[in-house]
């Protein structure tokens, strides 16, 4: 159960960072001045950094096999779904406006469409659900369930 988690952590750590790279290559950082974005920088940030602290302590985890770091990871990564929940919430109306214009691509009109429009949909589904099969099998495996 433990290596379970460490890939399914692993596997979405690198859909994050895809769309973490997809959101700032599209102008998230730039639209905070403007408030063009719907995902705040400390928010898009503290996602990143908790999802990525609770990761290494799971990696302590692994190597020192003390109950109390599994379960310190697992509350860090309740608290890390709970912002991922936010902007996903944040997200979805966002998604379900209108495509921007091609036309528009490059032009004055790009820059009021929101950077998270530019999201995959795949990466961010299969984001979401391996970031929830991440959550339960680290509850799992805090809970001594399938063995260490």
């Amino acid at each position: 159960m433990d290596i379970a988690a460490l890939v399914a952590w692993v596997v979405t750590a690198l859909g994050g960072f895809v769309l973490l790279a997809r959101w700032i290559s599209r102008g998230g950082l730039r639209q905070q001045r403007t408030g063009t974005t719907r995902f705040p920088a400390p928010l898009v940030f503290g996602h990143f950094l908790l999802a990525a602290a609770g990761l290494i302590v799971w990696i302590v985890y692994l190597a020192a096999d003390r109950p109390a770091l599994a379960w310190t990871s697992f509350c860090v990564l309740v608290a890390v779904a709970l912002l991922g929940f936010a902007m996903f919430a944040r997200w979805v109306p966002v998604h379900r406006t209108a495509a921007p214009d091609s036309a528009a691509i490059g032009d004055a009109r790009e820059e009021t469409t929101p950077a998270e429009r530019h999201l995959p949909v795949p990466v961010v589904a299969a984001h979401g659900l391996l970031g929830a099969a991440s959550l339960v099998l680290v509850l799992l495996a805090a809970l001594g369930v399938g063995g260490s």
